[in-house]
């Protein structure tokens, strides 16, 4: 009779291994032909709540996660423990304007974000509040529209414009020359052929011309099929505010067959 219990015991533990064998896993199922097992698998949510990252015993930043992505505010801090940047994530993805801060604890700069890409209207402050600067995005690229202000308010004008000039020798060599500067002579530039797309400056579509010290140039040649007869040029300024000032010059060409 105890005989009899004991095969009773291991037959009913070896049923119970095989039911948890069957819903525990993919493997089985696999090995047996291939079929998908109707467990359900739950990973793992990962840290909720805000870390703290040390250089030493100093704190350099802080980050709000959500089952282990980021998702809420984001601080970054200068040496002396002074806050310098702040950003909001949701998914991973920042969100909202992330703000930079002078050491005192004014606003610098604010950046909107939308899907993790700058899109609207960038602001730069001075220390006392004002506005320093308005810069144009959308969806990651550069827009046309830019604004300076000096510390009383004033908007800045008298940005240097694109000066051309054409050496034609198409009735020699079937080429023109198109020679670029800008009319104050400044070296922060950078020249691109192209125009703005979509209203946005989008480099994918800009050819870069090699700049050197302020001057580039573009070699144009005689071609068989017609071409527009004026070409697109958009510069890139460094101002004396150090922001990116963009633009936009057509030149017209004395014929219809360069390229």
């Amino acid at each position: 009779m105890k005989l009899l219990s004991n095969c009773l015991l291991i037959i009913l533990s070896s049923a119970s291994v095989i039911f948890i064998s069957s819903c525990g896993g993919g493997s089985p199922d696999k090995k047996a032909g291939g079929q998908k097992s109707d467990t359900l698998t739950v990973a793992d949510t990962g840290y909720t709540g805000v870390k703290k990252y040390y250089s030493g015993t100093r704190l350099v930043k802080e980050v709000t996660f959500r089952n282990g992505i980021r998702h809420g505010e984001t601080r970054t801090y200068y040496q002396g423990g002074q806050l310098y940047q702040r950003f909001w994530y949701e998914n991973d993805l920042r969100e909202d304007s992330a703000k930079w801060y002078y050491l005192e604890g004014q606003v610098f700069r604010s950046t909107p974000y939308r899907h993790d890409t700058i899109d609207g209207i960038q602001m730069q402050y001075y220390r006392s509040g004002r506005v320093k600067a308005k810069i144009g995005y959308k969806k990651g690229l550069r827009t046309p529209f830019f604004q300076e202000f000096t510390q009383d308010g004033k908007l800045v004008t008298g940005y240097p414009e694109i000066v051309a000039s054409v050496n034609d020798e198409y009735a020699t060599k079937g080429q023109v020359r198109i020679n670029l500067e800008l009319s104050d002579k400044s070296e922060k530039v950078k020249f691109f052929r192209g125009e703005f797309t979509n209203g946005v400056f989008d480099t994918a579509q800009c050819k870069p011309l090699n700049t050197v010290k302020g001057k580039a140039y573009i070699n144009l040649k005689k071609s068989k099929p017609p071409q527009p007869n004026y070409v697109s040029v958009i510069a890139e300024i460094i101002t004396g505010f150090g922001n990116r000032y963009l633009t936009e010059k057509k030149i017209d060409l004395p014929y219809n067959d360069l390229n």
